[in-house]
């Protein structure tokens, strides 16, 4: 009965919307990246119009053109996702570290302990949490990548190499 109490008080509810927060603080922020993905992608492929043109009356087939753009933006996202992790997972290891440096260089206490309640911050990376994140990544880099694919492969040659 206690335990039941205790872990229903207001104070573990606020850490489970503090989660829940975060991760569709993060989740909106790879929004906004993969939009990013889009748009680089699209520029590219307006810079790209005559060399696609030419590869199209070479005998590249939509298809291989879409595979060719699609293949660029996602190792984007690829590589985005795995600095992203990799970072990530530095930054929580030597949290305490981080937080004594800055402290030093700013020469003020960041988190003082008599306001805050402990000595160190309490930082623990959980691989459930990680991979809904991980896969959002992914799924938003990939799903970015298909229409700026899209509309490289459906160019027309003829079209594209008449304002060349």
């Amino acid at each position: 009965e206690f335990r039941r109490v205790l872990f229903r008080s207001p104070y573990f509810d606020a850490l489970k919307i503090e989660r829940n927060v975060m991760r569709l603080i993060l989740m909106l922020i790879v929004t906004v990246a993969a939009l990013n993905i889009i748009t680089g992608l699209v520029m590219l492929v307006k810079d790209k119009t005559g060399d696609i043109a030419v590869l199209r009356t070479m005998g590249a087939t939509q298809g291989a053109v879409m595979r060719i753009f699609f293949l660029s933006g996602a190792l984007v996202g690829l590589l985005g996702t795995f600095c992203g992790v990799v970072i990530g997972a530095l930054f929580i290891t030597f949290i305490d570290g981080i937080e004594n440096g800055l402290s030093k260089l700013l020469n003020t206490e960041i988190f003082n302990a008599e306001i805050y309640f402990f000595e160190s911050i309490p930082a623990q990376m959980q691989l459930g949490e990680v991979a809904t994140i991980v896969g959002w990544t992914l799924f938003m880099s990939f799903a970015s990548t298909i229409y700026p694919a899209w509309r490289a492969a459906r160019l027309d040659p003829v079209e594209a190499l008449r304002y060349e």
